[in-house]
């Protein structure tokens, strides 16, 4: 039972504590013996500190009265008064994965000296405030009793004064993003932080101590969590003398430039639970030593790049391993070894596992499903096959499952047993078969179905009840290529929760349901391109996303041009039947478009001026019309053009000098119109141009060198059917990249520039990576005919063709550099002497055309090196000497391809050339030149037909003709025959198993 003690029974020890610390008793008597203020000397040196500090929004308004214990942050001993904790950590930051500060809610300014007189300080946290590139102050070192200093992503400059080192007490330190801005910190004062347990430095450029970081870590003993992301470490060592941070649990080296192998000592860590190495350029195979660390339940090794090889079996006896993460690698090989190995786990605690993005392959093993705990699962961008294994109903706590871009071909019905999934991707496979109800029976979490194909072959197909009701509630359905009609499905009649529709190439006919428009949904896409609908398109629909889509493209719409509300941004309605002019007044219906393809309509009329009120438009595609009238004049109006193709129209006129306010545009496209005048001066401002089209129009003038002196990254350019005069400017020869050129249908005059050959846009391969600088259809002439290229192949495309003109002189020898030409074509102009003798350099070329001409000499022998080739004309010059006949010339026999030259002779011309005349039999000829002189040839060729005939009726109907007739017969052979079929349907099965 516990005794009550009085004032009174206190007296005589206040009294003894009086004579003896003066002090004490005063504060004693003046609390009664438990803390209820704080010393004026440490409110004064709070008051101070509060006066040094910038505080909008009042977060230090408490920071009054005589009881600063009292003040919000301050934490005081209980039994002495003393101020011992200063928490003033900013808790208002955005609420995103930024981590961002919210404007006005952190404290700036300075921090006072005065808080050296806040002498039992232990705790001190400052973080993320703003302190707007203040020095971090040295007296800090002098706080001698602080255990806890915390000033993370508090913006202070300079580096970490050396006086911290006096911190002997110091365990807990983190100034992980504290400078505001990148210097260069070393780590001399870190060793005499002896006592020293948790350790952050994220983002904190220690490349000054990249040559002994490790060796300053390893001299504190007490550590168990250490956190050096994003420092520009670039050393990793290999070895250490010897370990004295077998403490650590928690290591987190992330994002550095370590390119070297995993060291050894790091597998001597065995208290490791968290080990974060990801983001580095780590190589090497993942080492079987990784089983050493038996209690890690954390391991991001992903995004390294270059670790390779195998999963090892032994990490998969890693069972207290809860988050597993190897992704962005170039790890190979099959899963099921490590798999097994953790489903042999008696309770496997893996909750995450991210392979995604590496080269393995194989099969999804059986034994995945016994891995219950697991809830994120990320297989995606590797080579996975076959079918997602039917154990997969048994994992009962999967939140998560990506597949996408793999190999993989079936989907068991036990898939709809994941009554806990909630996002599934299944895009980019090889899918097929039939989904039905039973797949998605009890995916009553389900909110996020991604199963899109980008090839339009369609495999797998969905066969649904039309009464049957989902029990998830989709957010965001994303189909593509998949057999989803011919109806609109019906399963999506209670899907009220839709944020996102895309059902593209997905045989979807008829007209959109009423009921779907009844579902009042609130959406920020809408995307059934390339289905075959019909009727009323869907403006009714809500869009409610400040950037909200609406695709329609390739469609069976007509009638007028429907609008959408002013929030929708992206509107794709091109490749349909809709007719009439564009809506006058759609820049004012919707001003906020970024994206507006109308092109392959049936629109006429001119372009709406209201356009110019589309401030924010980087895509204008209104191509394959019927538009007529002038180019507007607003293009200043829209600064941020990327791409203009109004191809293919009736439009005419000048081109108009705004649109050299353009200076983000890189594709100009305004080919097959009847435009007239000069290219304004102006367009040398649109300097980022990737693609210039301007053929088929009236356009005259010479071509303006500053084409290439001011375009210096120009792909494309295509200036055919015109009436361009003039020579060829030789600085076209600095456009580097250019690889498509095309200047045919003109009227120039000249040579072909010499420097020709500086074209290094057509001698070297460009890669899938540079498709992104390609934007909509180019027409080439390839092969003697019009090809159409889309953009996913322009980058592909290698031509030059300098047709129908009036140029002359001889062909450049440095033509023959350009070694990967696909298309050569100087036809119809007036070109003379030979053609290069080294012409067979060009081994990628397709199309050769150098006809209606004035050429002279042989064809070289080196043109037979051409073994592409596959369409040549040299007709109408003066060529000489016999036609080659090796390699791809056997194919190149048509007589029209070498007519009019009336040097030339042997096949396939009629006329034989000096020597070809018939010549007496050799023994090696077969007798084909000449006949015996007893004719054994036709007596011979006379006995081989009879031969062959007699022994086709003999054969064919000594076996046929008798199965015909004797029934008994029949029916034994054919019994042998599918006994024989069953039999290797066996064996096949039996090597399969």
């Amino acid at each position: 039972m516990a005794h009550k003690i009085s004032c009174i029974d206190l007296l005589p020890l206040l009294v003894l504590s009086g004579l003896l610390f003066p002090e004490t008793a005063k504060f004693a008597l003046s609390t009664g013996g438990i803390a209820s203020g704080c010393f004026e000397s440490e409110r004064e040196a709070l008051a101070k500190l509060k006066g040094g500090f910038t505080d909008p929004s009042g977060r230090l308004a408490s920071w009054v009265g005589k009881d600063c214990c009292k003040w919000r942050g301050i934490v005081c001993n209980n039994l002495t008064g003393r101020v011992i904790e200063i928490n003033l950590h900013n808790p208002y930051v955005d609420d995103n994965l930024s981590g961002d500060l919210k404007p006005g809610q952190a404290l700036g300014g300075e921090i006072s000296p005065s808080l050296l007189n806040v002498k039992e300080l232990k705790y001190l946290d400052l973080s993320m405030n703003n302190f707007g590139g203040t020095k971090l102050p040295g007296f800090i070192g002098s706080l001698k009793q602080l255990r806890y200093l915390n000033l993370s992503s508090a913006s202070f400059s300079g580096t970490i004064p050396p006086s911290l080192r006096n911190l002997s007490q110091l365990q807990y330190l983190d100034l992980g993003n504290c400078f505001a801005k990148f210097s260069q910190i070393d780590l001399h004062w870190l060793p005499g932080l002896s006592s020293l347990r948790y350790l952050n430095l994220g983002g904190i450029d220690l490349s000054k101590a990249a040559d002994y970081w490790l060796h300053a870590i390893n001299s504190l003993p007490s550590l168990t969590e250490l956190r050096l992301p994003n420092c520009f470490l670039s050393k990793l060592p290999l070895s250490l003398p010897f370990i004295n941070v077998t403490s650590l649990e928690v290591l987190d080296l992330s994002n550095n430039n370590f390119n070297s192998s995993l060291p050894q000592w790091l597998f001597n860590l065995t208290r490791l639970v968290h080990l974060d190495l990801n983001s580095n350029s780590l190589g090497g195979e993942l080492p079987d030593k990784l089983a050493n660390l038996a209690s890690l339940q954390e391991l991001d090794m992903s995004q390294n790049s270059y670790l390779e090889g195998r999963l090892p079996k032994s990490l998969g006896s890693l069972c207290d391993l809860s988050v597993l993460k190897l992704s962005v690698n170039k790890i190979t090989g099959k899963i099921t070894d490590f798999i097994n190995g953790l489903a042999q786990c008696n309770d496997s605690k893996l909750e995450n596992l991210d392979l995604g993005i590496n080269k393995l392959f194989g099969n999804l093993p059986d034994s995945l499903g016994n891995l219950k705990k697991l809830r994120y699962l990320q297989f995606s961008i590797n080579s996975f096959q076959g079918s997602i294994p039917r154990t997969i109903g048994n994992m009962s706590s999967l939140i998560e499952f990506y597949v996408g871009n793999n190999r993989m071909s079936g989907i068991p019905e036990s898939f709809g047993q994941l009554s806990t999934l909630v996002a599934v991707g299944l895009s980019e496979n090889l899918w097929e078969g039939v989904v039905t109800e039973r797949h998605l029976a009890n995916l009553s979490s389900l909110t996020d179905l991604d199963l899109y194909k980008a090839s339009p072959n369609i495999s797998l197909a969905f066969d649904i009840a039309p009464s049957w009701i989902p029990p998830f509630k989709l957010r965001y359905l994303n189909i593509r290529s998949c057999q989803l009609g011919p109806e609109f499905p019906t399963w999506l009649k209670n899907q009220n929760d839709l944020r996102t529709v895309v059902m593209n190439n997905a045989n979807i006919s008829g007209t959109i349901p009423n009921w779907f428009f009844q579902l009042n949904l609130q959406l920020d896409e809408l995307n059934v391109g390339y289905n075959r609908l019909t009727g009323e398109p869907p403006t009714s629909l809500m869009f409610v996303d400040d950037q909200s889509n609406v695709y329609l493209r390739s469609n069976l719409y007509e009638g007028p041009l429907p609008m959408w509300s002013s929030n929708v941004t992206t509107l794709y309605l091109d490749d349909n039947r809709f007719s009439g002019p564009i809506p006058p007044n759609i820049g004012r219906l919707m001003p906020y478009l970024t994206d507006l393809d109308l092109s392959r309509n049936d629109l006429n009329g001119t372009i709406p001026l209201s356009i110019g009120n589309m401030s924010t438009l980087t895509t204008l595609v209104i191509s394959n019309n019927y538009l007529s009238g002038k180019i507007p004049r607003f293009w200043s109006n829209l600064p941020f053009l990327y791409i203009l193709d109004i191809s293919n129209n009736s439009l005419s006129g000048p081109i108009p000098s705004e649109v050299g306010f353009l200076s983000s545009l890189r594709f100009f496209l305004i080919s097959n119109n009847n435009l007239s005048g000069k290219l304004p001066s102006s367009l040398r401002n649109c300097s980022s141009l990737d693609s210039l089209d301007l053929g088929e129009n009236k356009l005259s003038g010479i071509i303006p060198a500053w084409i290439a002196e001011s375009i210096p990254s120009l792909l494309i350019l295509r200036l055919r059917s015109n009436l361009f005069t003039g020579e060829i400017p030789p600085q076209i020869c600095r456009l580097s990249n250019l690889h498509i050129v095309d200047l045919s249908h003109n009227r120039l005059s000249g040579s072909i520039p010499p420097c020709i050959g500086n074209l290094t846009g057509l001698k070297v391969e460009l890669t899938d990576a540079d498709t992104e600088r390609y934007q909509g259809r180019l027409t080439v002439v390839a092969k003697g005919r019009f090809v159409q290229y889309d953009q996913s192949i322009l980058y592909l495309v290698n031509s030059l063709d300098l047709s129908d003109n009036c140029l002359s002189g001889e062909i450049p020898k440095a033509l023959t550099s350009l070694v990967r030409l696909w298309t050569l074509n100087l036809s119809m102009n007036h070109f003379t002497g030979k053609i290069p003798i080294d012409i067979g350099n060009l081994e990628w070329l397709e199309t050769l055309d150098l006809s209606n001409n004035s050429l002279s000499g042989p064809l070289p022998p080196s043109m037979t090196a051409l073994t592409k080739l596959n369409h040549l004309n040299v007709s109408y010059n003066d060529f000489s000497g016999k036609i080659p006949m090796a390699n791809q010339f056997h194919t190149l026999n048509d007589p029209s391809i070498y007519e009019g030259n009336v040097g030339l002779c042997g096949i396939p011309l009629p006329k034989l050339c000096p020597g070809d005349e018939k010549k007496p039999q050799s023994p090696n000829d077969g007798g084909r030149n000449s006949k015996s002189e007893d004719g054994g040839d036709d007596r011979e060729y006379f006995l081989l037909i009879l031969s062959i005939g007699l022994g086709f009726f003999v054969g064919f109907w000594g076996v046929c003709g008798t199965l015909i007739v004797k029934k008994s017969w029949r029916e034994a052979y054919y019994s042998y025959v599918d006994k024989m079929k069953n039999k290797l349907a066996a064996l096949i099965t039996c090597r399969t198993d």
